[in-house]
């Protein structure tokens, strides 16, 4: 894809001042505050990573003449994002925990992330806005739309925490049930689903774990949906190919929602059943195994397409020359 933009004083074509100015932020919440990088998906930064990821996918080898005067307006946001991160590593993080209560937010960690994200992505959807006009929409949706379905997630987790929003929860009795039915099966320990609550006992102990819908994958769920449609309306295929793409991507993503209970499972049934020793490896286990699924089943989507387009071009071009003998 090459194209231009007019205009008076205009910069490079090349994509990397473009995707300098756009991983800016990110990169530099990384220098002054590496440790907020947990990939929990309410406890960190960790999904800044892969919106960074979605937009070196989407930006690489994309040249696009954009005026400096334009360069400079989404520096400016940019800086204004950096601002703000500074801000929090230095006290503000607390104010904003603290207006929770003010707000009717009633789990504090996702209060709280959730503005990180909607900094990043308003600063996202501002800055392509800004560079590539109405275009960015078909150039680089994936990362904005990920950063602000993130936030969308964790606000709902803030104002309807547990198993207070119905329709998510009710897709986790039948995946706990599932789970336990696999683990009974291959014998690796027994268990027992009754609502959201999964009974284990194995040999390293029991413990029962209670799933609400954030933890069951219903988020990634969402988040996918979001991510993929954004991806695949800006693709010139045909119709067909999109739905077969969407539909193994739902696959996919239910599969690894599964496996990410079941790894769950077979921790407490065969590594430990210590709550802190849970704890952390609960914190992991879900953007861990979602996020690279996404972003992996994204590139060969990108790749698979690519060998169709240019099988495409060497048949047309084959006919073009054999026409002209």
């Amino acid at each position: 894809m090459e194209e231009a933009l007019a205009g008076k004083g205009s910069s490079s074509s090349s994509y990397i001042p473009i995707l300098i100015l756009l991983a800016s932020p990110v990169l530099y919440t990384i220098a002054i505050a590496p440790d907020t990088f947990q990939m929990g998906w309410n406890e960190g930064r960790g999904g800044f990573l892969f919106a960074l990821v979605f937009i070196v996918a989407e930006i690489v080898g994309i040249r696009y003449g954009v005026s400096r005067r334009r360069l400079y307006a989404a520096s400016a946001i940019a800086v204004a994002c950096m601002v703000y991160f500074t801000l929090v590593e230095n006290g503000y993080r607390q104010v904003i925990m603290d207006s929770a209560s003010q707000y009717g937010a009633r789990l504090k960690d996702s209060w709280t992330w959730m503005w990180d994200y909607v900094v990043l992505g308003t600063f996202m959807v501002a800055s392509l806005s800004i560079i590539y006009g109405r275009r960015w929409l078909r150039i680089a949706p994936a990362s904005p739309i990920y950063l602000l379905g993130s936030a969308i997630i964790l606000s709902l987790d803030a104002f309807f925490p547990y198993n207070t929003l119905g329709p998510l929860q009710f897709v986790v009795p039948y995946l706990l049930q599932f789970d336990a039915w696999i683990i009974n099966t291959l014998d690796i320990g027994s268990a027992t689903a009754r609502g959201n609550m999964l009974f284990l006992n194995g040999s390293k102990g029991s413990m029962a774990l209670q799933v609400f819908w954030p933890s069951a994958g219903v988020h990634s769920m969402i988040i996918y949906s979001l991510v993929m449609l954004a991806f695949l309306l800006k693709m010139n295929i045909q119709p067909r190919r999109k739905a077969i793409y969407f539909a193994i991507g739902v696959a996919g993503t239910v599969f690894v929602n599964t496996m990410r209970i079941l790894a769950l499972s077979i921790y407490v049934l065969t590594v430990s059943a210590d709550v802190n020793a849970f704890e952390s490896f609960h914190s992991i286990a879900g953007e861990i195994m979602f996020l690279p699924w996404l972003a992996g089943y994204l590139i060969l989507i990108m790749y698979v397409e690519s060998r169709r387009a240019r099988r495409s071009m060497g048949k047309d071009a084959a006919g073009i020359s054999g026409g002209k003998q």
